[in-house]
């Protein structure tokens, strides 16, 4: 009967969510861990941002079709204006020549009319006094969560907010990722950092500061809906900066609300319930369950795309142009820990979209006579679809080049280097441990970014060819040769005739790496070469790195911002890891190299620019200080009713622009989750057949006892 009692209620009988619930502009999606960080001075990872980038509203965002990746204004009407000033504060022409520049100044004129998401914070009683910033134990008590408030209220954006915010970024308290970066550049801010820390070191860990109390000189407000932020020198990187959750406003009514002890005892805090100015608001945060968006009443007035790439209008990107967003009422993120429900979930059409672990990749996806990704027979027919993009990301293996056998940057040393470079088949790497995810490496810059070339110009013409209209990998021999040419022939030292021998430090150390190690070893025997794994755990790896101790190591990079200098600066002399502890971990320093670089990363896009790219991308493949590995791909699968999707690796506000049509869902889950009735039938009746003996042979005893 209670079996029988489920299939009473609307939907599919083993839908996970309420009836309904379905035929809602609802998003529904998972997560595995929850978010650590909610506040925008501390989140820092994706899938922090994949929550705040949809809360909260810096004043630049990444344009959300056009490729490569274009700026555009958020809560800021304009894109920033930036003039430069010298030391005495004059201004400068714009192509005033770089050491001439003391500060740069980039003005930022707001949108009028931007509210907050409604918040007890800016509850007011008759008298204008805030009604929930000094709370009382009686009315704690009755507060376990955010909800529990009875009022909320709004209030305009004013630049102050966004000025507070940056004040924040230097807090030592929030311990911001970004702090030690901005204090080289934003003027004033390392000194008021250490103001800050004075004071709460004076007034004890627990004190309360008022941000408002403290100026910070490189930040000027100059009236409600325009401020200034003041930099040290040449920086045309901060723009991009502008367009992260770092820089959306921060109401310090917020914050003084969230500072109560009382609420930060109950977990009531900036950390765990956001509030800004995105199209979505926080409005349940559970993580031992699911996570709830929902759309924001207050949002303002903004459109989706008009225009596009070459080609999104053919593919149904443009169907909504011109309209207003966000298209999606409510998103909800259930914990999925396993992989497997996850899958069956989707498959079953209770999430919209899905990513690809290797337990289910064979069964999505299949590769073409000519290596490209396609969706399975059994994909195709639910009319999934599978969106691809390359990460603004790069692999390496490198060389420290103040290791005596492999560094060095005279011929000997560039041509040993380049054998190698040629030796590692990183397109079998990517079919067999990527299952094909990635695409190999031609250079620093990852497509996408500015100077990143396709075709023939964009090939390294010391590890490829240009065959057929596509790159191939040069032949094992001509990596022989050149081995020879660097004075090891077959793999042996000319001069004193013993096998070269390499060392490469992992930090891979179980079972499973087994066969990645295997493939190293083997792709260096291919050359007579013999590889020393050297497997340390990652603490040990990275004190090695800092040393300078590796020989050869892997590492990768992820993009911060779509800018080439953002890579390029991996190889900058000045930021070698050892000794100085940058990020240059191949301890390279080419002076032509560095000279290029200098004049590339404050230039604007632009032909001159790229030209300058080019040049530093032919220093650094004939030097070799890394083989350039691969760049990864990320495979995405969503069902027909899941539109305006186009991976955007750089934009953190994506929902605002997707769209649901829920009638469609509604009918695909019929479809493939209708309940089959016949087995409890068929052992309904096998019940009642076994019953019916068992009852004759209850009357035959009954019968007998009374005679």
């Amino acid at each position: 009967m209670a079996i029988l009692l489920t299939a009473c209620g609307e939907g599919p009988w083993n839908s996970p969510y309420p009836a309904g619930a379905a035929s809602g502009r609802t998003l529904f999606a998972s997560f595995s861990e929850r978010p650590k960080h909610l506040d925008p001075a501390r989140a820092y990872s994706s899938d922090e941002f994949r929550i705040i980038g949809q809360v909260y509203e810096p004043p630049l965002q990444y344009h959300y079709l056009q490729r490569p990746y274009a700026l555009e204004p958020l809560t800021a009407g304009v894109l920033p204006t930036v003039r430069y000033l010298d030391r005495d504060l004059k201004v400068l022409p714009d192509d005033a020549p770089e050491a001439a520049i003391a500060y740069s100044e980039y003005a930022i004129h707001l949108k009028p009319g931007i509210r907050f998401q409604p918040h007890p914070a800016f509850v007011r009683d008759s008298e204008g006094a805030y009604r929930y910033h000094a709370l009382t134990d009686e009315q704690l008590a009755s507060i376990a969560r955010l909800d529990d408030f009875g009022e909320r209220a709004t209030r305009e954006v004013t630049a102050e907010d966004y000025a507070h915010q940056i004040k924040r970024l230097a807090h030592p308290q929030l311990h911001s990722p970004i702090a030690e970066l901005m204090k080289t550049y934003i003027v004033g801010f390392r000194e008021l950092a250490d103001v800050l820390k004075r004071d709460l070191d004076a007034r004890g860990p627990r004190a309360v500061l008022d941000l408002r109390d403290y100026a910070l000189e490189g930040v000027q407000v100059m009236d409600g809906q325009h401020y200034r932020v003041r930099l040290h020198g040449k920086y045309p990187q901060f723009r991009f900066w502008l367009a992260m959750p770092f820089f959306a406003p921060m109401p310090w009514e917020a914050e003084r609300f969230y500072s109560q002890p009382g609420l930060v005892a109950k977990n009531i805090t900036l950390d765990w319930y956001p509030v800004g100015t995105g199209a979505y608001q926080l409005i349940e945060n559970n993580p031992n369950r699911r996570i709830v968006l929902g759309r924001n009443p207050y949002f303002h007035d903004e459109f989706y795309p008009t225009e596009g790439e070459p080609g999104d209008r053919e593919s149904g990107l443009l169907v909504n142009a011109g309209n207003r967003l966000p298209f999606i009422d409510r998103v909800v993120l259930a914990l999925e820990k396993e992989t497997i429900p996850y899958w069956n979930k989707f498959l079953q059409g209770y999430y919209d979209s899905s990513g690809l672990a290797s337990d289910n990749f064979d069964q999505a996806v299949q590769f073409s006579a000519q290596g490209n990704a396609e969706l399975t027979r059994e994909m195709l027919a639910q009319g999934i679809s599978l969106e691809t993009a390359v990460a603004a990301s790069s692999y390496y293996m490198g060389f420290n080049l103040l290791d005596p056998v492999i560094g060095g940057l005279d011929e000997r040393h560039c041509k040993l280097r380049q054998a190698l470079s040629i030796a590692l088949d990183y397109e079998e790497f990517i079919t067999i441990f990527m299952n094909g995810r990635g695409i190999p490496a031609q250079g620093m810059v990852p497509p996408g970014i500015f100077g990143h070339l396709d075709g023939l110009r964009g090939i390294n013409p010391y590890v490829y060819d240009w065959v057929g209209n596509a790159p191939r990998r040069k032949s094992i021999e001509a990596a022989r040769q050149r081995l020879a040419e660097a004075g090891y022939p077959r793999g042996v030292d000319a001069v004193t005739g013993k096998p070269l021998v390499l060392y490469l430090d992992i930090t891979a150390r179980g079972p499973d790496d087994k066969s990645l190690l295997n493939w190293y070893r083997k792709q260096f025997d291919k050359l007579g070469i013999q590889l020393v794994l050297r497997a340390t755990d990652y603490n040990q790896f990275q004190q090695k790195m800092a040393n300078g101790n590796a020989q050869i190591f892997q590492w990768g990079w992820n993009a911060d911002y779509p800018d080439p200098e953002n890579f390029f600066f991996l190889l900058y002399g000045p930021n070698r890891k050892a000794g100085l502890g940058g990020e240059n971990a191949a301890n390279y320093q080419s002076e032509r190299f560095d000279r290029l670089f200098e004049r590339m990363r404050n230039m604007d896009d632009g032909p001159a620019r790229l030209e300058v790219i080019q040049q530093l991308q032919e220093i650094v493949r004939h030097d070799a200080p890394w083989i350039f590995g691969y760049h990864p791909k990320s495979f995405a699968l969503h069902h027909a009713w899941f539109r305006n999707l186009k991976p955007n690796l750089m934009a953190n506000n994506d929902l605002k622009y997707q769209l649901i049509e829920p009638a469609q869902r509604v009918a695909r889950q019929r479809e493939w989750n209708r309940p089959r009735v016949w087995p409890l039938l068929v052992g309904l009746i096998l019940f009642f057949a076994a019953l019916v003996p068992a009852w004759h042979g209850y009357r035959r005893r009954q019968r007998a006892s009374a005679l």
